[in-house]
């Protein structure tokens, strides 16, 4: 029982202690009966109504990108290389305000898609069924606030993408590949192949982070 009020605990993102490594993440589902995620209907949907809340996140917790890198460090998330690099960015921002996001996951094949499509008209479409598009604040605050992810799960931001040094472009993914929950970033060009079975985020409409995003910060 002790172990079990423990494990509660670090769900907190405001505690440090927290560990944020493939172990905790499986004791953590093992001690609260987290159950996997179960099948998805790959039936397209036909608007934004169909689809259900998944997950609400607070955005605009951080003053700047170095205390929201420090808290990622403090709870041991991994960040990739590319990742890192984008949380330097210039593009990269904060919301000035704090506030509560709906986000909804689909996969490639829920918008409409079989085999592959480019991230260009996975964007399309799913502004088309209402979905909008996430700032990328979005990306490492579900990375702090998802700590029970199951193993094996990729979860990419439908986000603008973001230009590296090099002038690459970039979007983020919230991961467990099974070596710990990480922030990763991957192809972000208009043309780049994602297969049908690969998930998306996007922000839910009516969302209260709409009056947000006029509003951001580094």
């Amino acid at each position: 029982m002790l172990l079990v009020v423990n494990l509660f605990s670090l769900i907190s993102v405001d505690r440090a202690e927290a560990q944020c490594t493939a172990q905790d993440g499986l004791r953590r589902q093992l001690a609260v009966k987290v159950d996997p995620p179960a099948p998805r209907s790959e039936i397209p949907i036909s608007s934004a109504a169909d689809v259900l809340a998944w997950k609400t996140i607070r955005i605009g917790t951080f003053t700047d990108t170095f205390a929201l890198r420090s808290a990622m460090s403090a709870m041991g998330c991994g960040v990739g290389n590319s990742a890192d690099e984008i949380l330097a960015r210039p593009a990269f921002t904060l919301s000035r305000k704090k506030a509560e996001v709906e986000l909804v996951a689909v996969s490639v094949a829920e918008l409409g898609f079989q085999g592959e499509a480019s991230l260009r008209e996975i964007y399309a479409r799913a502004q088309q069924l209402g979905l909008a598009l996430a700032p990328a604040e979005i990306a490492p605050q579900l990375r702090l606030q998802y700590l029970d992810q199951p193993i094996g799960e990729f979860l990419t931001i439908g986000m603008e993408p973001i230009g590296t040094w090099a002038g690459e472009a970039v979007v983020l993914t919230v991961a467990n590949g099974g070596a710990g929950l990480i922030l990763i970033g991957q192809d972000g060009r208009e043309d780049a192949q994602i297969s049908a079975i690969s998930r998306f985020v996007f922000v839910r409409p009516g969302s209260s982070m709409a009056p947000e995003t006029a509003a951001m910060a580094r």
